[in-house]
C-alpha cells in the first residue's frame, strides 16, 4: 500500500513539472514556421528542392547500388567459370548466379520502368 503512495507522489510531481511546459510550448507552435525557416536559411539549406527531388535522389542512389552489385555478381560468376576447371559443380554454381543476377536485374529495371511510367502519368 505504501508503494501506490510513492507512485502517485512521483506522478503527480511530473504532471506539475510537465504541463507548464505543455503551455509554453503551444504559444511557441505558432511561430514554429517563421523559426524553421530562419534555422534552415542559418544553416545554408536550399528550401527549393521538393521531395519528389529528395525521392529521385534517394532512387538513384539505390539503383546505383544495384548496378554495383550486378556487376560484382557477374564478375564473381564469371571468376567462378574461369577458375572451374572442368568441375560441373562449379561451373553450374556459376550458371545459377549468372542466371539469378539477370533476373534481379530485370526485375529492378522493371520496377523501375512501371514507377517511372505511372509517376509521369499521375504526377504533376
Amino acid at each position: 500500500m505504501t508503494y501506490k503512495k510513492y507512485i502517485y507522489s512521483a506522478f503527480g510531481m511530473v504532471l506539475n513539472i510537465a504541463l507548464p511546459v505543455v503551455a509554453l510550448a503551444t504559444n511557441n507552435l505558432n511561430d514554429a514556421g517563421d523559426l524553421l525557416d530562419s534555422v534552415g536559411d542559418r544553416a545554408g539549406i536550399d528550401r527549393s528542392v521538393t521531395l519528389s527531388t529528395t525521392v529521385g535522389s534517394a532512387i538513384s542512389i539505390v539503383l546505383s547500388f544495384v548496378g554495383l552489385i550486378f556487376l560484382v555478381l557477374m564478375v564473381y560468376a564469371g571468376v567462378l567459370w574461369l577458375t572451374a576447371r572442368g568441375e560441373d559443380s562449379q561451373i553450374e554454381k556459376s550458371k545459377k548466379i549468372i542466371a539469378s543476377t539477370v533476373i534481379g536485374l530485370i526485375l529492378t529495371i522493371s520496377a523501375y520502368a512501371i514507377t517511372f511510367l505511372i509517376t509521369s502519368r499521375f504526377g504533376s
